[in-house]
């Protein structure tokens, strides 16, 4: 059992409060205007989601999940925080069991996990990677709101070379392609850190313009590039590496919303910046 590390702080600590906060969210997501497409809830195979404070990054993160019909299995791919990893590859597993939320567990698909492990050599079981890291757990309240049987499969990420996440990348493809069970792809990340907001919005449009072009390598090579904090970089690459195997041609990624921290803050003198994508 993986125990909740920022319950109380990244959102609220409590089962009914945590449920208010997050079908509030949800609530606050407009409906699609007159004769637009569906905003709402449509499969899709990807998502990229932000990780913050759900008083900062919550509303972004509610225009990804409330567009999303989640399926049985998520894939949740995120970026290590913490600096912990014994994985050899760099890609740590939780491989069973589950997390924990205020909301109750969130069961762990041990079946594709091991699949996973088998097909993957970047990846290893590792569980020090993931008792402080937020990035999967924040996405977990949201996931249990809309779908109470979810199963997830989390992976911590500590590099952010193009060569891992197209392997990587290919490795989940083949998987989710063979899986009996329809299978989501979701990257947690956040864009670019702790610079005044005319700064940030235009290396956030810079990095999500590569994430709508679902070209994994260009993303990386512009936040090496054009210095791009954006912490989930390799997460997203990775993703968006596994809908082109797994014949990304006709998928299309949407930016469904963007804000950055000083929106809530009024303080633009350093913010962060959280995008939403739906890839269909």
């Amino acid at each position: 059992m993986r125990a909740p590390a920022v319950s109380g702080r990244f959102y609220p600590g409590t089962g009914p409060e945590l449920e208010r906060a997050v079908r509030e969210l949800l609530a606050a997501v407009p409906p699609p205007a007159p004769l637009a497409p569906p905003a709402r809830p449509a499969p899709a195979r990807a998502a990229v989601a932000p990780h913050a404070g759900y008083v900062y990054s919550g509303l972004t993160a509610a225009h990804v999940f409330a567009r999303l019909d989640i399926p049985p299995i998520v894939v949740i791919v995120a970026p290590n925080h913490t600096g912990v990893c014994h994985a050899p590859g760099g890609a740590s597993l939780w491989e069973a069991g589950a997390f924990r939320t205020p909301l109750g567990d969130v069961a762990v698909d041990d079946r594709f996990a091991a699949a996973l492990l088998d097909a993957a050599p970047l990846v290893g079981s590792d569980h020090a990677a993931h008792a402080d890291e937020h990035a999967v757990e924040v996405e977990l309240p949201f996931l249990q709101v809309l779908r109470a049987d979810v199963r997830i499969v989390p992976l911590v990420l500590a590099w952010d070379a193009w060569e891992g996440c197209e392997r990587l990348g290919r490795a989940l493809a083949t998987l989710v392609g063979r899986w009996p069970e329809r299978v989501l792809l979701l990257a947690s990340s956040d864009l670019n850190h702790y610079e005044p907001a005319t700064v940030s919005e235009r290396k956030d449009h810079r990095a999500l313009e590569a994430v709508a072009a679902l070209d994994g390598a260009e993303l990386l090579a512009r936040c090496r590039r054009e210095h791009i904090s954006m912490c989930g970089r390799a997460p997203t690459a990775t993703v968006i590496a596994a809908i082109r195997a797994l014949g990304g041609g006709a998928a299309r990624a949407e930016v469904v919303h963007y804000s950055h921290s000083g929106m809530v803050t009024g303080e633009d003198d350093a913010v962060v910046g959280y995008g939403g994508v739906v890839i269909a």
